[in-house]
């Protein structure tokens, strides 16, 4: 069953984020677009490469108007933990969400119960908490956050232009497609 336009269900966790801890709540989510990046674990191989990826790029996804949350099923105190140990973690400004209980990762449905841990996935979400698009992929392969960063792009381009789709490879500026009637009826 497909996930996509699913409104994400009311949670409450304890993020670490800039050396502090905080709560963050699905309203702290709505009225803007998210990006919630699952990965199994902290203390991990493939997991620091792809959170510091992303920490390089954090700016432009602040840019595109877009927070990251970085999710696993551990505990805030874990992420800290990491944090202070790593130095690609350390590049991380993003909130990092602790999901002990499962909550995030049952809603959205990438818990491995066998493993207590997440999936490898990113979830783009839109300011009404709606889940547009999403990726799972094996544990042993790395994301890539200039991809993802391209998807986030486009799919506000399309939410703002739904008369308008984005072709493979579409870039912000590059042309985009607008289907016609007459088209789709003879596809």
């Amino acid at each position: 069953m497909s996930l996509i336009h699913k409104e994400i269900s009311d949670f409450s966790v304890q993020a670490y984020q800039n050396g502090a801890f905080h709560t963050v709540t699905k309203a702290d989510v709505l009225g803007k677009w998210g990006v919630f990046f699952f990965y199994p674990a902290d203390f991990t191989f493939v997991c620091p490469t792809e959170l510091e990826d992303l920490a390089n790029k954090y700016a432009d996804f602040q840019a595109a108007g877009c927070e990251i949350y970085a999710v696993s099923c551990d505990t805030h105190f874990v992420h800290k933990a990491w944090h202070d140990a790593s130095e690609r973690i350390q590049k991380i400004q993003y909130p990092m969400l602790a999901d002990p209980t499962h909550a995030l990762a049952k809603d959205f449905q990438v818990y491995i119960k066998a493993d207590g841990v997440a999936e490898r996935g990113s979830f783009i979400v839109d300011p009404a908490g709606k889940i547009v698009a999403y990726e799972v992929i094996a544990g042993n392969v790395g994301r890539n956050a200039d991809e993802l960063l391209r998807r986030v792009q486009a799919s506000q381009f399309v939410a703002a232009h739904g008369d308008e789709v984005c072709p493979a490879k579409w870039q912000p500026g590059a042309e985009t497609l607008k289907p016609s009637l007459d088209l789709v009826g003879q596809l």
